[in-house]
Order: C-alpha cells, then sequence, then structure tokens
C-alpha cells in the first residue's frame, strides 16, 4: 500500500514540476516519506520515474474507462472528450510520458515504460472503435492532441474529432 501511494505522489510531483526541476529530496518531501523509505521502494530516480509512470498509466485508462458509450465512433469521440478533460485537470504540460523520454532519452528502464504504455492505448483505442483499419490513425490523432496541447488546447481536441468523424464516414 505505501508503495503504491509513493508512486501517486510521484506521478503528481513529476507532473506538477517535470523531470529536471525535482531533487530526490524534493520527492522525499512530496512523497511524505523518510529518504530511506523512499530508497528502499525506488533506489533510484530513474526507478522513480517508472513507478510514476506505470501508476499514471493505469489511472489514465482508468479515466477514459469511465462511463464511456458502447464501442465504435461514439466511444472514440467521448475517448477524446476525456481526453480534453484528462489535459485540463491532469496534463496541462503535454504527456508525461513523452515528457520522461525526453528528460531520460537514453534509459532503457523509462523507454520501455512508455513503449508499454503507448502500445496499451494504441490496443484500447482499436478495442473501442472496432476499427483495425483505423487504430493507428486513432492513436496518432490521440498522441498528436497530448503533443498539441501545450500550444492549442481545446482547439487540438475539436481537429481530431472532426478529423476522426470524417474518416468514419469516409467508410460508410
Amino acid at each position: 500500500m505505501l508503495k503504491t501511494q509513493i508512486a501517486a505522489r510521484l506521478e503528481a510531483a513529476f507532473s506538477q514540476y517535470g523531470f529536471a526541476e525535482p531533487s530526490v529530496a524534493q520527492l522525499k518531501e512530496a512523497c511524505q516519506v523518510s529518504l530511506r523509505t523512499l530508497y528502499k521502494h525506488y533506489p533510484s530516480k530513474e526507478a522513480m520515474v517508472v513507478a510514476a509512470l506505470a501508476y499514471r498509466h493505469q489511472r489514465y485508462l482508468a479515466f477514459l474507462l469511465h462511463e464511456h458509450p458502447p464501442v465504435g465512433v461514439e466511444s472514440i469521440i467521448y475517448i477524446f472528450n476525456r481526453l480534453e478533460q484528462w489535459m485540463l485537470e491532469y496534463a496541462p504540460h503535454g504527456c508525461l510520458s513523452m515528457n520522461a523520454i525526453a528528460a531520460f532519452p537514453d534509459n532503457q528502464q523509462i523507454n520501455e515504460a512508455v513503449q508499454t504504455h503507448k502500445t496499451a492505448v494504441h490496443q484500447f483505442l482499436a478495442e473501442q472503435s472496432q476499427r483495425d483499419d483505423l487504430a493507428t490513425a486513432i492513436f496518432i490523432l490521440h498522441e498528436g492532441v497530448s503533443s498539441a496541447w501545450p500550444v492549442l488546447g481545446r482547439d487540438a481536441v475539436t481537429a481530431a474529432q472532426q478529423v476522426l468523424l470524417t474518416l468514419f464516414n469516409e467508410d460508410q
């Protein structure tokens, strides 16, 4: 239980402060544990990043699944509405996973955590759309919203949803 609480607090700290700014001492304070306890569960800053990313992954997928409509285009439009809400509330600086890769480009564990997350999101979007032929395009739109959010905000979601409706309508 404590390990999960620490991961949750690490996620919040990295989301708020980024990856370069917080020192391990600052992360310890954010987690409200001793340095010994923090290092017992996560022996390096990189391990702390991986834990935060894994926690965020679970939280993000649960967030997307909250009260969504049945599969198909309605589900995908709903998911993009949820993405907008997520960006407003939890990711105003863009995708935490991509920010982690930017901060630690050569760290294999962090890259694998991001790859796992992105693969699962791609698969989730394929399942919800029931359109394997559009799954990659939907995923790219999802990633585009996350990347463009700090610059475009809600306009990124609106543009992505318009493209999605066009993609789904062209095949009917």
